[in-house]
């Protein structure tokens, strides 16, 4: 039986735990439902989840996989908080040559 517990969580809502899987874990599933080897049964037995979820999984994969061929990007490339992030780093990086090359200066 494979070991779940690096790709499992489980979080406490109401009383009840509810598991969280990690897309690492997820594309795996899909994957192997996609080669078509074993049923969604046996997938599902195997990997500890219902048969729907592993369906839902693979269509959700299907729909979204022609990002990763997009041109130019994804629209979470263009997002504003990216943006600020990166203005940051380049400022940061800024800040530390600044530092690096006084410090230069000073060894000297």
């Amino acid at each position: 039986m494979i070991s779940l517990k690096n790709h499992l969580k489980f979080d406490l809502i109401m009383g009840t735990s509810r598991r969280k899987f990690s897309a690492e874990f997820k594309k795996k599933v899909v994957l192997e439902a996609l080669k078509e080897r074993n049923t969604l049964q046996e997938l599902a037995a195997r990997y500890e989840v219902h048969p729907q979820q592993i369906t839902d999984w693979k269509r959700h994969f299907l729909e979204n996989s022609d990002a990763a061929f997009a041109r130019g990007g994804t629209q979470e490339s263009n997002s504003p908080d990216k943006d600020k992030l990166i203005d940051a780093l380049y400022a940061q990086i800024g800040q530390l040559k600044v530092e690096n090359d006084f410090l230069k200066k000073k060894l000297k």
